[in-house]
């Protein structure tokens, strides 16, 4: 297992309710979402005020999502990035324009033309946007593909339709000048920021990808609209969310509509070089843990990346907690005892009550949950109520998550 696959992630994915086996590599190796430092970036990049047709724009209202903005003009979009990264006080702004649009398209960061045949994604919580817009196919390159999960992708991977541009921080930039996608798809959470000032001037439109900012669970799956007007399916996105987002709050009703629920106790993280790596408490995957009706014990630790925190806290707070949901990717409970001892400690280590994201991996190793979890919170949500309170969901099978046994 590879990259952040192989570990609790201190930026995006450690907001999330898991951890995983520790890496062998320190966290600077890691192939697409490496945590890098931001200082000092405004010097590759300019923002300059686009020219503007003299028809409005009307604006796109967006339900969750904080971090981006959608307005409709007469024959083309802007789209505008406000969050970029955590703490971004940049903003960048580009224009989707429809076939014979004769909108002025000077001054955007990016300019894109309509229709689009060939894409580039950098992260892999965007390829579930393509596979649930129908446009998979349109994806021509990726770095580390052994990162994927996708069936679909890996279909396409071995009819050889699509390119492994290397891991991330040393893509082939190269291979993809030569490729000439319609556009590419930039994660800010990697280091695939060096590139845009390269592929900007070379022609290639490269659009900042800023998801992993939201924190609302909702949030980020409406990030599929982003992705579905710069593949001219906003329609399809807008009707695909509304979908998911039905979902998650039918999931939620159970929860909260009911006779007033027990609220189990739930530890999560792992220790690493003696420092207990778990969520903040306003971090995604507590978010969503706090709608499925569970207390988590770290709800007073604030902060939307991860915590690091001393085993002798971690044992008081949490030896009695009932469940531990995210505790690596261990397969069995001997594993876990082996790797660390202290983890004997905690109570819901005796009791067989810890959970794991691990059961689903594609051909190469590369794990769902870091793959779709985002997109489906919906499922996140319910495996969670389903695991807390099994008795709202008698007949739901959990799909990301899976029990650790002896």
């Amino acid at each position: 297992m590879q990259g952040c696959q192989r570990f609790f992630l201190y930026s995006d994915f450690g907001s999330c309710l898991f951890g995983s086996k520790l890496p062998d590599q320190p966290l600077k190796n890691f192939p697409v979402f490496t945590s890098i430092r931001l200082l000092g970036l405004w010097v590759l990049f300019s923002c300059t005020s686009p020219k503007r047709d003299i028809a409005e724009l009307n604006p796109i209202e967006l339900n969750y999502a904080q971090g981006f903005e959608i307005e409709r003009g007469a024959d083309f979009w802007v789209v505008s990035v406000t969050q970029p990264w955590t703490g971004a006080d940049q903003t960048f702004r580009y224009l989707i324009l429809e076939e014979d649009s004769q909108q002025e398209s000077q001054g955007y960061d990016a300019v894109i033309q309509l229709p689009v045949k060939e894409v580039v994604l950098t992260s892999t919580t965007q390829i579930p946007h393509l596979d649930l817009l129908g446009e998979t196919a349109k994806l021509k390159g990726f770095p580390n593909l052994d990162l994927i999960s996708s069936g679909k992708v890996w279909d396409l991977i071995e009819q050889n339709q699509v390119i492994d541009l290397g891991s991330g921080p040393s893509a082939n930039i190269e291979m993809l000048l030569d490729m000439e996608p319609d556009w590419v798809m930039i994660s800010t959470l990697g280091e695939d920021l060096k590139n845009l000032e390269v592929l900007n001037r070379s022609g290639i439109p490269a659009v900042i990808n800023g998801e992993y900012v939201e924190q609302h669970p909702l949030g980020r799956a409406e990030w599929i609209k982003f992705t579905g007007l710069l593949l001219g399916d906003l329609e399809e996105a807008t009707a695909v969310f509304e979908k998911i987002e039905k979902d998650y709050q039918d999931a939620l009703k159970l929860v909260t509509e009911g006779p007033e629920l027990p609220k189990p106790t739930v530890l999560s993280g792992v220790l690493y070089q003696d420092v207990w790596f778990a969520p903040g408490a306003d971090s995604w995957g507590a978010q969503i843990l706090k709608n499925a009706g569970g207390n988590y014990i770290f709800q007073n630790q604030k902060g939307t990346g991860s915590l690091e925190l001393s085993y002798e806290y971690v044992l008081d707070q949490g030896m009695d907690a009932e469940y531990w949901i995210g505790s690596a990717d261990y397969s069995s409970l001997g594993e876990m005892a082996s790797a660390e001892p202290r983890y004997r400690s905690f109570d819901a280590f005796k009791n067989g009550k810890i959970y794991t994201y691990t059961g689903k991996k594609g051909p190469k190793g590369g794990l769902e949950y870091f793959e779709l979890g985002y997109m489906r919170p919906d499922w996140v949500l319910k495996d969670l109520i389903k695991i807390l309170h099994p008795e709202l969901l008698p007949e739901y099978e959990l799909y990301f998550y899976t029990q650790i046994h002896e």
